[in-house]
């Protein structure tokens, strides 16, 4: 074989590589058969078509330029067939999740807890405060991980007439700052020498309840460790599209997690509650999937407002600035379907939030310390909210049993608005604006 002849093969093998590196997609099942799931930015197509892509995919977050998407294994190959331009986000493989090497180096909350250090700090927490914390499981992940719940509150064993408050985080396995932050939140709130009066007063009038890992599976995938942590469950699920949604009439499987949570939601009367996660910094309340505005907008944009000032406080100029100074309405960014906040605000009468801690979603080690200073005391600040607004019971005239009943106010009441008594206490909880209102029962 001549000199030319090796040079032409030469120059086809490599014309032929390259080709099979460019080709479109191929670097999206890569991501997705090494990480278990690609995230992709694509430019904004605009309201309509952008809430047509949120029915299909995971939408992280959107500015009105550009929108974040993630894939899973299951939607990969479906938003390749769409040839929708992109720019895959690549992972700095150099950043690795610093974990900690024992239970007291983990408490120490600069590091991660493996998942069998989590187990045992929150059963330690039990332990060592049995009058003001206990522990128990929501349910089981598909991978046959506990979804722990810590109840904190003065006389812990008691299911006492006083609101309850639901913290969780977490639900999607990659956004790691708020784990952390509802672990530290706890072991403050049960610190019995603690000299702050509204941690007394919490303690003392309500029953705080926080869930800080919601997707165990997706964060600990691997094992033990946090490697290559994803979004989804085990199913590949987000299980923050995997609410039961008032408007979709399509059956949806609804994930074993999300299934104990609804089960235990309902178990109580949270009157008020958050869902923490990371990828933008901001506070954003209901609706997510209507652009119609909830009845008490003005309630919810206040107490969000709050929580982001107070942050601004104590942090950066640049922290939790995102859209509106750190504050939206869900569907003035983005709209999802099936997600959490609007369930637990429609379906069961509460109020939720969704708090964007970290533009990262990975948060990094070193930056747990400030993240819990920039935010517990808008934290603590955000769980007696539940002390505001209008409280009484409703009870039989004549027996004066407690009675179950819808409180509403006419006129304003719109989407579910309303809330209803207990039906073991008879109280209610009406977060609302100051002002006068007339109820009727």
């Amino acid at each position: 074989m001549n000199r030319l002849s090796v040079s032409l093969i030469l120059l086809i093998l490599s014309l032929s590589l390259n080709a099979q590196e460019i080709l479109p997609g191929d670097d999206i099942v890569s991501y997705v058969d090494r990480y278990g799931m690609a995230e992709v930015t694509i430019d904004y197509p605009g309201f309509e078509e952008m809430s047509m892509l949120a029915e299909e995919f995971d939408v992280s977050s959107c500015d009105g330029k550009k929108a974040v998407l993630y894939l899973s294994p299951k939607t990969a190959e479906v938003f390749l067939s769409k040839k929708i331009p992109y720019e895959l986000v690549k992972r700095d493989d150099s950043k690795r999740i610093i974990m900690a090497s024992t239970v007291s180096e983990a408490i120490g909350w600069n590091v991660y807890p493996t998942y069998s250090q989590y187990d045992s700090i929150v059963h330690a927490m039990a332990e060592q405060h049995p009058d003001i914390c206990s522990v128990d499981t929501i349910g089981v992940s598909i991978k046959g991980k506990m979804i722990f719940v810590l109840k904190i509150s003065d006389n812990v064993t008691e299911d006492e007439d006083e609101p309850e408050v639901f913290l969780s985080s977490s639900i999607h396995g990659d956004e790691l700052g708020g784990f952390v932050l509802m672990l530290r939140l706890a072991s403050l709130l049960t610190e019995e020498s603690t000299g702050d009066e509204l941690v007394k007063r919490i303690r003392a009038n309500s029953e705080v309840w926080i869930n800080p890992l919601a997707n165990p599976d997706g964060m600990y995938r691997t094992g033990d460790e946090i490697i290559n942590p994803v979004r989804y469950n085990a199913n590949s699920i987000d299980l923050n599209r995997n609410y039961p949604d008032p408007e979709i009439t399509y059956t949806v499987t609804v994930q074993p997690e999300n299934a104990a949570m609804i089960s235990f939601m309902k178990e109580h009367h949270f009157a008020l509650s958050a869902n923490f996660h990371s990828g933008s910094e901001v506070v954003n309340y209901p609706w997510d999937r209507w652009s119609r505005l909830h009845a008490d907008n003005d309630w919810l944009f206040s107490i969000s407002r709050r929580y982001a000032d107070t942050v601004h406080l104590h942090s950066p100029a640049s922290y939790m600035n995102d859209l509106n100074n750190g504050v939206t309405n869900g569907a003035a960014w983005y709209v999802i379907y099936g997600g959490r906040q609007d369930y637990m605000t429609y379906s069961l009468g509460g109020r939720e939030v969704t708090i964007e801690l970290d533009d990262i979603k990975m948060t990094e080690a070193t930056e747990l310390e400030s993240l819990w200073n920039y935010n517990y005391r808008s934290l603590i600040r955000y769980v007696s909210e539940v002390f505001t607004g209008i409280q009484g019971r409703v009870t039989d005239s004549v027996t004066g049993e407690s009675v179950e009943a819808m409180v509403y106010i006419q006129g304003h009441d719109a989407d579910s608005s309303f809330v209803f008594s207990d039906k073991t206490n008879g109280r209610y909880i009406g977060l609302l604006e100051p002002g006068v209102w007339a109820l009727s029962f």
